[in-house]
C-alpha cells in the first residue's frame, strides 16, 4: 500500500491468526494508527474550547476482528490518558473528543467502541 504522495508505504500482510503469512503491517493496525491519531487531535480541540492543557495526552487504540454474520466485524478499545486533570475532566474530555471525531462519527452505531479515559501523573 503506498499513498499518492510516497509517505506511507507499507507492505500488507493478513496476520497469521486470520490464516495470512503476517510478518507485515496489516488493514486494522493502519485503521488502529488513523483512528488513534484522529482522536488525539479530537482531545486536543476539546482542551481547546474547555480551556484544558492537553498536550500530554496519549490515545491508544486497539482494533480487533471477529465474524459478524457471514463477514468479519471490527471492534475497537481506546484508552485515553491525560495528564494533570482529574478524573471528571478526563472523562469530559473524553465525550467531547467522542462526539467531534470523524473516526468516532463513521464508526457510530456500526462496530462496537469501548472507551477508557483515565487522569494520567
Amino acid at each position: 500500500m503506498r499513498s499518492d504522495d510516497g509517505f506511507l508505504d507499507v507492505d500488507l500482510r493478513a496476520p497469521k491468526e486470520m490464516g495470512g503469512p503476517g510478518g507485515a503491517t496489516n488493514p486494522e493496525q493502519l485503521f488502529a494508527a488513523g483512528y488513534a491519531a484522529c482522536f488525539q487531535a479530537s482531545i486536543g480541540a476539546a482542551g481547546r474550547r474547555m480551556k484544558v492543557d492537553t498536550s500530554g495526552s496519549l490515545v491508544t487504540c486497539h482494533v480487533s476482528m471477529g465474524p459478524v454474520g457471514t463477514g468479519y466485524g471490527l471492534a475497537v478499545r481506546l484508552v485515553v490518558e491525560i495528564p494533570n486533570v482529574d478524573e471528571a475532566t478526563c472523562q469530559k474530555l473524553t465525550e467531547e473528543a467522542h462526539q467531534i471525531c470523524p473516526y468516532s462519527a463513521a464508526t457510530r452505531g456500526n462496530i462496537e467502541v469501548d472507551i477508557q479515559a483515565r487522569p494520567a501523573g
